[in-house]
């Protein structure tokens, strides 16, 4: 085998799949494939390195960090473009070109405006030899290291017949959801999160060590050429960015050739429908002349070029004042702190309230009721309060207190150590949680309530007929017969599901109780520990009532001593079980006949006392199924690896758990091998 040219043809297989990828949104090989033609090149680039290039895409990151960043001189200069606010500003661009053009109508390519940094690369014979910012227009930074890293810029363009030397430029974005992602890890690390995904990218790009660019999920869309030498581009812009698609590079899929002011309108309006949709943010759209020649013929004006404008979608944050904080209570019983606002128009509708998330995010942006803030509303997204303007803050502004008591119901409010929301603790009471709260009750591995839909339970509860999962007993054939979508059929069929859930298992039971970060497996072990196995002589609603009350009365070092029952769960039974309205709701349940057998007495089971760490991806196994099996068989799912483990579970790309376990001699398992540990110890019980 020729070394030499297996390499070369595996770099060529490389870049063919990231076009297919990146560009054209159409992978033709699973990821493990490609994960296997990368392994496979780095191996033969680790035993010749003399054939290693800086275009190998083994290459993107490995230098060390820099102490700043050089000054880029722009051969042709990065301009801004104007702006246009309405149709009548767009309107009267397009005047001024038709009549510098003499012509009636002008063919304008459309695309969206990304909200990122701006870049240029410059390609040398198809290899990127240098990334800059726009910094002014005339200079920017020099941030080649750092733009290797982003997987969607390729570093050896594709085929033969691009340009000596071509400057390609483009906007690096971060998608919404790697946005996301970042922020809960920033969150996680202790470290501030980014406010907007614009902000992420730009600090992301400007990282003097490349390694934690590389760590971002950053992206890049082309949207024109600067230097060209020794090589033609086709005659109008639409079809150069077709080429530069062509040649590797990402273009927007939903840009577009438009014909006249009308054709720019509609195209704008597409775009302001699409924009919530998309998955990355735009503030606008572009508007530039087809026609190269005609662009030339146009020229520019000092900053800007006459052929082009940017159509702004409305301002997504605006100036305005908090009149108040109140709070909200989820379906879920968290509380979020709201803002009552000066209304604003933001975003293309008038803003009255904003979201401050909760207690610690108010806390960190120092919000007091009368200060002025800044307020953002993207899209359809809920608008927040994103900083303060504390110069402006008046003398009477009064800080934020978060209620004791839930204000919809007067339960307890519940905040755990480590946790950032405060929570009503009035599940099976409080109105704001009554709908969610019937849903999860009458779900097929809760209570099992066959017909009795989300459609039918929101129905129930407007109409005023449930109040809380007990009502649910009291339904007869007269009270459902008659309600939307519900015959006499399906009337007589949901009365006898109610009246078959009766008869149901403790540890379901506990689990329909909807009792915060008790699952399946918990509520398990909760029932075979107090499950009455030794109350024969007392009627089935007597036991559970036994049940019941036993377990409401366990301490918390009672719970945390059950297995896979940590301080943080067992105090979430607690303060369930301490709500006397929970326990009303629980004996209306028993009283209408909900009832359970004699729980067997636990069996031992044959893990308990041991602890696994489970770590990559399974490919036979769920995580969650994997972690649900364990506890069945009594271990404890730790998340971290210590010297008191048992075994590491090492599935696809592990991390840094498994050099962990290798460093403290803790034993690891393949996944062949735990589902065969699985197998061996489930045919004990």
């Amino acid at each position: 085998m020729n070394v030499e040219k297996h390499v070369e043809a595996l770099r060529e297989q490389i870049r063919y799949h990231n076009y297919r990828y990146y560009v054209l949104d159409d992978p033709q090989i699973p990821d493990a494939e490609y994960d296997r033609l990368l392994r496979e090149l780095q191996e033969l680039e680790e035993e010749h390195p003399e054939l290693i290039t800086p275009a190998s895409p083994t290459q993107r990151v490995g230098d060390k960090p820099l102490d700043g960043f050089a000054e880029v001189h722009h051969e042709i200069p990065m301009l801004s473009l104007d702006n246009a606010f309405d149709d009548e500003e767009l309107a009267e661009f397009d005047r001024r070109v038709r009549e510098r053009l003499e012509i009636d109508v002008v063919e304008y390519a459309a695309e969206p405006k990304l909200d990122g940094l701006a870049i240029s690369l410059l390609y040398e014979n198809g290899i990127l030899r240098r990334g800059a910012t726009r910094g002014d227009g005339s200079s920017g930074e020099d941030v080649t290291q750092n733009v290797r890293t982003i997987q969607s810029i390729p570093l050896h363009l594709i085929g033969t017949d691009f340009p000596e030397r071509l400057e390609v430029r483009g906007e690096v974005i971060m998608p919404h959801e790697g946005f996301r992602l970042l922020n809960e890890r920033q969150v996680a690390e202790g470290n501030k999160p980014f406010v907007n995904p614009r902000n992420a990218a730009a600090g992301s790009l400007r990282q003097l060590d490349p390694k934690v660019t590389a760590q971002r999920p950053l992206e890049m869309f082309c949207y024109g050429v600067g230097l060209v030498e020794n090589g033609e581009l086709p005659d109008r812009h639409s079809a150069i960015l077709e080429r530069l698609r062509d040649w590797g590079l990402r273009v927007y899929r939903g840009i577009a050739t438009v014909r006249g002011l009308n054709g720019c309108i509609d195209y704008y309006k597409r775009m302001q429908q699409a924009r919530d949709a998309l998955p990355f943010d735009i503030d606008g759209v572009v508007f530039k002349v087809d026609r190269i020649d005609q662009q030339q013929a146009l020229g520019f004006v000092a900053r800007a070029p006459r052929w082009a404008i940017a159509r702004k979608f409305p301002a997504q944050e605006e100036l305005t004042t908090v009149l108040d904080i109140d709070v909200q209570v989820g379906r879920t019983g968290a509380l979020t702190p709201v803002a009552r606002l000066e209304p604003v128009f933001v975003g293309g509708v008038t803003v009255t309230n904003a979201t401050l998330h909760n207690e610690d995010e108010i806390r960190r942006k120092d919000v007091h009721i009368g200060d002025t803030v800044i307020v953002r509303r993207a899209g359809d997204v809920i608008p927040e309060v994103v900083s303060v303007v504390k110069e402006r803050r008046p003398k009477d502004a009064r800080p934020f207190v978060m209620p004791s008591r839930c204000p919809v119901c007067g339960s307890d409010i519940e905040r755990m150590e480590g946790e950032a929301v405060a929570r009503c603790t009035g599940g099976l009471f409080c109105e704001a949680q009554r709908k969610e709260a019937i849903k999860h009750f009458a779900s097929r591995r809760a209570m099992d309530i066959e017909g009795l839909g989300d459609k039918l339970v929101e129905q129930l509860v407007d109409e005023g007929l449930v109040n809380d999962v007990a009502d649910l007993y009291h339904l007869d054939i007269e009270t459902l017969y008659g309600l939307e979508r519900m015959g006499i059929k399906s009337t007589e069929n949901l009365v006898a599901a109610l009246e078959a859930s009766k008869q149901t298992t403790l540890e379901r039971f506990l689990f329909a109780l909807g009792i915060r970060e008790v699952g399946e497996v918990t509520a398990r072990a909760l029932a075979r520990t107090f499950g009455a196995s030794s109350a024969k002589g007392l009627s089935d609603h007597d036991r559970a009532q036994a049940d019941i009350d036993r377990l409401a009365k366990a301490t918390q070092e009672e719970l945390e001593a059950i297995p896979d029952i940590g301080p943080v769960v067992a105090g979430h039974i607690a303060h369930f079980f301490g709500q006397a309205h929970n326990r009303d709701v629980i004996k209306k349940l028993l009283d209408a006949g909900v009832t359970w057998p004699l729980q067997e007495a636990a069996a031992a089971q044959p893990l308990q006392g041991k602890t696994y760490v489970l770590t990559g991806t399974l490919e036979k196994l769920k995580r969650n199924d994997a972690k649900a099996r364990l506890q069945a068989l009594g271990a404890k799912v730790a998340s971290s690896v210590s010297a008191k483990t048992s075994a590491v579970i090492a599935g696809k790309k592990p991390g840094s758990k498994l050099a962990k376990a290798k460093r403290l001699n803790v034993p690891v398992l393949s996944e062949k091998e735990f589902i065969k540990l699985l197998e061996q110890e489930e045919q004990k019980i």
